[in-house]
């Protein structure tokens, strides 16, 4: 295998891994007869590209481990991006009405507080805070309401991949009767 491939490798691996590694590690996985030495050089020639071309990534070294991350010079960027979203908890009435949506879908908002038989303004509002529900447009009837639906969030949360995979309610039908 040619060395600027290995090199390429290493990125990868790097990459994916995410964590730091090294370069035992690095030589177990390419699986060529390298020297420790060879490998130490490939990656001080990724760190040097990084660093000449001043690129978003670079990679440092940890003790004996090597790791790549984001360039410091773009911190700000990043925690715009990573910064946790303070998401509110999901109360009985709000997994209720959660609920209500996910099997009604879509619905409005004064169908789901028929069903429940009382207002549902904040449940419905954490549940778009919380991206498990989203405004999927207006009916066309006085007012012009919006009717709310489920969202890739929403399955992700139960770890479905469809709403079909919801659970049939027994006896649903005939409780409404």
């Amino acid at each position: 295998m040619r060395r600027e491939d290995i090199k390429h490798i290493i990125e990868a691996v790097m990459f994916a891994y995410a964590e730091p590694i090294s370069i035992k590690e690095l030589n177990d996985i390419i699986n060529e007869e390298l020297s420790s030495k060879e490998i130490e050089y490939m990656l001080n020639n990724l760190i040097n590209e990084y660093k000449e071309n001043n690129r978003g990534i670079q990679i440092i070294k940890l003790q004996d481990k090597y790791q790549m991350c984001t360039n410091k010079d773009y911190s700000s960027f990043i925690k715009k991006v990573l910064e946790p979203k303070k998401k509110k908890s999901l109360t009985q009435t709000t997994l209720e009405t959660l609920t209500i949506i996910a099997y009604k879908q879509p619905i409005t908002k004064v169908e789901v507080e028929d069903i429940r038989g009382v207002k549902s303004d904040k449940a419905i509002q954490t549940l778009l805070e919380n991206n498990l529900i989203k405004e999927a447009g207006r009916l066309e009837k006085i007012g012009k309401p919006i009717i709310y639906k489920t969202t890739d969030e929403f399955l992700k949360l139960l770890n479905i991949e469809k709403l079909e995979d919801l659970p049939p309610i027994e006896n649903y039908e005939n409780d409404n009767e």
